[in-house]
């Protein structure tokens, strides 16, 4: 007779699943599992900005204006991949060799069949390109109209205006550099011409727009300064672009590293941008309108960039192409190739060490706290849920930190790669990305990138454990810190404004206070003093602010932020002299201040899950399309010598070194970490396939060297376990040492019975015990014909008087 079980009983039984304790007791030497990820989305992109009436109607407009960057931001980034991952068709096409060849016909409708498709997207491309300067340059030239020049832009504003260019830079780099583009259309062009597919006009016109657009380098940068330079004022605006880039990178207003290295880009090419025959960035730093000496040591401290995937940029290069570089070259020494101490690891390991040592005590001390404390009712203090929301903060800041150290470092082994004579183990013929990676780590360098690899990971695993505690406090303490601001810190403020008739100021702190306060009763105070302009009784005036566990929306944060920034904003408008800030007491100016910049992470903090997982990612260590397309078809794919993950993970093993070993698994996750971006970054299958194909080979080679190693050390520890402890001495005596097998950490590998990897979890110890096993029946079938010749040797040997003894 079946049963019925209630929806409450299936769940209490599923969360009983929990308490059940794995039999095998395995180690923890490896990443967070990813066989299923998933991430929310909080980020509405400004779609509900129409229900929030109470702000302030200019910037409601800016949202609009945000929402439709954003997508074509989106766009771009679609495109940029789509360039980056081409893989040339041609090359597999047969080639016609003669007018008379018999299948030239069909040869020439199955080009245009399989690389229509591709030539479309290469279309939509060229329109995207024009369409998205043209954009940026109305929302410019929009910026420099002569009343619009007096008011104020926020920092999110400026930003969006930088990612833009940095999207140009981008997408005109991977055009430049992708040959294959532009073959795989030339190919396209001459099968549509000779089956007439382009006959009219309008189609002809259109394929030489794109002929053009592909063919001349630099081809969207320099459409993008012709129309910038014919508009009055352009320079300022950019200026105030490259000036909050400045500004974020001095006060560090930045956590994941492709953030940081979008900052960085949008000042080189903002500044290449801004130089020109109708402005000087010399003669704009003379005025103080920029800091070219700030941006020259920032520049010093950090050389190369990612541009894209595996594609770097030295940033010098943007102020070398500048027109006026030649006659003030003196003036940057960041052009100059000296190594920065920031590319070396060794010096920065140390302080990584104490600082991953001091974060893991204080993170142990709150998850053993969390266990203990899960079954209290009562829920977390503020106290406490500010605690754990800062040890979140400081937590992915700290990955972001280590991960841009490694990023860093590759990207300036790729741009400097090694010769035969820096490293002599580097053949002559050896190709620019195998001297590039294989050749160009040290011993040292290698150990110090697996270790810092080992610390990221194993600290995220750490952090993801704790995730749940960690969004319920984030959340709980960013509305405690919102509503704690709106409600009571904003009362003075609005008290000073009130009392000294102060309109304007008084519209901007009611609407912030509008937009996203949460009264305890569903609405305002009447009584409040502060809103006639009078002081509290001196009993005085309690406001009850509700405590809940709910974050606010990303339009609440920025309308919020925006209006703050306009009242605390030390600058208004490129040609303004007064700010609100001036109009601001004292006191109230270092409290909207310090709300400001501490809300700045909110965001980051409230998508959580999505922050560690970039601030940990390292996929770009493998992808490498950018030096496939150097090698023009003469390689598909390169070997595993030339991979980094395997580079890393068969130095350990080649060395054996003890205290490494313990680490071989962390590298051999960089591989989830390139199939995860491949799949849901770039979403290209192809890219995926190969990743696996590599995990295949590599985790083969390594269960094949790891099994032999640990059969080969324990065979030498019995055997130097049951040699004769006389023979050792003699041995001695003679001086001859016979040195016990080194000690080495091979139980806690040989104890890992799940390892996760591309979703497949693999028994480890099986796979080893099944070599072993093998190894040593081999070892038996040789040793018993050894045994018999051995003793038929000695009965040889023995005289025959011995003979019946």
């Amino acid at each position: 007779m079946a049963t019925s079980v209630t929806l409450e009983d299936a769940l209490s039984n599923v969360d009983l699943l929990e308490d059940i304790a794995l039999p095998d007791q395995q180690p923890c030497i490896e990443p967070p599992p990813a066989s299923i990820v998933y991430q929310a989305n909080f980020d509405t992109n400004f779609e509900d900005r129409t229900a929030f009436v109470t702000g302030i109607a200019k910037f409601m407009e800016e949202a609009t204006v945000h929402a439709k960057l954003n997508e074509m931001l989106e766009e771009g980034d679609e495109y940029a991949v789509m360039l980056y991952t081409w893989r040339s068709c041609s090359r597999a096409i047969p080639s016609i060799k003669s007018n008379e060849q018999p299948n030239r016909v069909e040869i020439y409708e199955k080009t245009v069949e399989v690389l229509e498709p591709e030539v479309t997207k290469l279309v939509n491309f060229m329109y995207f390109q024009k369409r998205a300067v043209d954009w940026f340059c109305e929302e410019i030239k929009r910026l420099c109209h002569q009343e619009r020049r007096r008011d104020f832009v926020s920092e999110a504003h400026l930003l969006t205006l930088g990612k833009f260019i940095n999207m140009f830079a981008v997408l005109d780099a991977l055009k430049n550099m992708k040959s294959s583009v532009k073959n795989d259309y030339a190919q396209y062009r001459r099968a549509a011409g000779f089956l007439k597919k382009m006959a009219d006009p309008q189609s002809i016109q259109e394929s030489q727009n794109l002929s053009m657009v592909l063919a001349n380098h630099d081809k969207i940068t320099n459409t993008l300064k012709e129309k910038l330079e014919t508009i009055p004022g352009y320079e300022e605006i950019l200026a105030d672009v490259i000036n909050i880039c400045l500004t974020y990178l001095d006060t560090r207003m930045y956590v994941t590293p492709e953030e940081k290295h979008v900052l960085f880009k949008v000042m080189g090419f903002g500044l290449y941008l801004m130089d020109g025959s109708q402005s000087n960035i010399y003669k704009l730093d003379s005025k103080k309108r920029i800091s070219l000496s700030k941006i020259d040591k920032y520049f010093k401290q950090l050389q190369v960039v990612t541009l894209f995937g595996d594609m770097q940029i030295p940033l010098y290069s943007y102020i070398t192409k500048s027109p006026h570089y030649e006659e003030n070259k003196s003036r940057w020494t960041c052009t100059a190739t000296n190594n920065s101490p920031s590319y070396n690891i060794l010096e920065q390991l140390q302080p990584i060490r104490e600082e991953h040592t001091k974060y893991i005590s204080e993170l142990a001390r709150h998850s053993n706290e969390v266990v203990t404390t899960a079954q209290k009712d009562s829920p977390r203090t503020d106290e406490e849920n500010k605690e754990l929301c800062d040890l979140a903060l400081r937590g992915v800041q700290l990955l972001s930190s280590w991960t841009v150290q490694l990023m860093e470092l590759y990207s300036w082994k790729l741009v400097h790669p090694t010769d035969n004579f820096s490293n002599k183990d580097c053949p002559k013929e050896a190709e620019e990305y195998e001297r590039a990676t294989r050749y160009n780590y040290d011993t040292d360098e290698k150990f110090a990138f697996v270790e810092v690899i080992a610390m990221i990971k194993g600290l995220q695993l750490l952090m993801s454990r704790m995730e749940s505690v960690f969004n319920e406090a984030i959340r709980r303490n960013i509305y405690a810190d919102l509503q704690d601001f709106v409600q009571i810190v904003l009362r003075e403020p609005l008290r000073q404004t009130v009392k000294k008739k102060k309109t304007l100021i008084k519209s901007i702190l009611t609407s912030i206070r509008d937009t996203c306060v949460d009264w305890m009763r569903g609405m305002e105070p009447t009584d409040d003093p502060c809103l006639k302009g009078e002081k509290d009784p001196k009993s005085g005036y309690q406001i009850h602010v509700p405590r809940r566990n709910v974050g606010p929306s990303s339009t609440q944060l920025y309308m919020v932020r925006t209006m703050l920034e306009s009242l605390i904003a030390d600058r208004g408008g490129p040609s303004s002299k007064k700010t609100l800030r001036k109009e601001m007491d004292g006191m109230a100016l270092t409290s909207l201040d310090g709300f400001h910049k501490q809300s700045f992470f909110y965001t980051h903090l409230l998508n959580f899950s999505e922050t560690l997982q970039k601030c940990c990612d390292l996929s770009q260590l493998w992808f490498r399309e950018f030096y496939l397309e150097l090698t023009m078809g003469q390689r598909i794919q390169f070997p595993i010598e030339m991979s980094m993950p395997w580079i890393l993970t068969d130095h350990i093993l080649e060395t054996k070194e003890p205290s490494m070993m313990e680490y071989v698994l962390y590298p051999l996750d960089l591989y989830n970490d390139s199939a995860h971006y491949a799949l849901t970054k770039f979403r290209k299958q192809f890219l995926y396939d190969e990743v696996e194909a590599e995990v295949n080979l590599c985790f083969d080679q390594f269960v094949y060297k790891l099994s032999d190693q640990i059969f080969t050390y324990y065979k030498a520890q019995a055997a130097s376990i049951m040699l004769d402890k006389r023979f050792r001495a003699e041995c001695a005596q003679h001086g001859i040492q016979i040195p016990y097998p080194p000690a080495n950490r091979y139980e806690t590998l040989l104890k890992q019975r799940h390892v996760q990897i591309l979703g497949r979890s693999v028994d480890l110890n099986r796979l080893i015990t099944q070599r072993i096993s093998t190894a040593m029946q081999k070892s038996l079938e040789l040793q018993v014909p050894c045994t018999v010749l051995y003793h038929t040797y000695l009965c040889s040997c023995v005289p025959r008087s011995w003979a019946g003894l």
